[in-house]
């Protein structure tokens, strides 16, 4: 009896010790050619932006940040360069438990960013491919809207409004879409409440009943689901 009481223990034991590594985020990589600044992890809570661990950066550019979390959710990697220019400073990406790794360069510390290991990072970069063409093709639309000639048109103007109008309608449509086809990913109730939260909400309600009950429960999945109630209050 002694016997099965130890080993019960330790399968206990061993098993809550699994599902501590399983909530640890490893984020490493390295930042070349910088020579001296701090480079932060950040991420929001209760709509603040908080810094959870900071590195000083001294002739090398590698790092290492370990950090516990719930669920994925959005981490900054904040490079303050010391070179008096506050552009191009933060990586924004999708943390996750595990090993994330993301290479830069100092002077190009964000946008040439390679972000591995997360997941859920790949659905979101795959989402915004997408909408970044979207989003070309309403600047597009509006810089045609300022042509002096068609300021003089009425029929042309109108009719870069509906163009306007359909493309939008469109983004909206393929956010909803591409949420609801990856609803057991995180990034689905993010693209909910960062990019069509004022959709109607029958669709944002078919949008969380589809989510999966680990989404459902992690960060993103209950603010969905608290935003949905404070509409259907209104």
């Amino acid at each position: 009896m002694k016997y099965l009481s130890f080993c019960l223990l330790f399968v206990v034991f061993i098993s809550s010790c699994g599902n501590n590594d399983a909530l640890k985020m490893e984020v490493a990589g390295n930042v070349k050619g910088l020579k001296k600044g701090t480079l932060y992890l950040q991420k929001v809570e209760d709509s603040v932006l908080v810094t959870l661990d900071s590195l000083e950066m001294r002739g090398r550019g590698d790092f290492l940040f370990e950090t516990k979390l719930e669920s994925p959710e959005i981490y900054y990697l904040y490079l303050k360069k010391d070179d008096n220019n506050d552009i191009n400073d933060r990586i924004t990406f999708f943390g996750e438990p595990g090993k994330i790794t993301i290479n830069t360069i100092w002077n190009a510390f964000d946008s040439k960013a390679v972000i591995e290991g997360s997941d859920t990072q790949k659905k979101l970069e795959e989402y915004k491919e997408v909408m970044s063409r979207f989003n070309a093709q309403n600047l597009e639309l509006l810089q045609a809207s300022q042509d002096s000639v068609l300021l003089s048109n009425p029929t042309a103007l109108d009719s870069l409004q509906k163009a306007n109008e359909q493309n939008i309608k469109r983004s909206y449509l393929y956010a909803l879409n591409y949420a609801m086809s990856n609803a057991n990913s995180d990034v689905a109730p993010f693209i909910a409440l960062t990019e069509v939260a004022d959709a109607n909400v029958k669709y944002l309600d078919s949008l969380y009943l589809l989510l999966s009950p680990e989404v459902a429960q992690g960060k993103y999945g209950k603010a969905l689901k608290k935003y949905l109630d404070l509409r259907a209050s209104e």
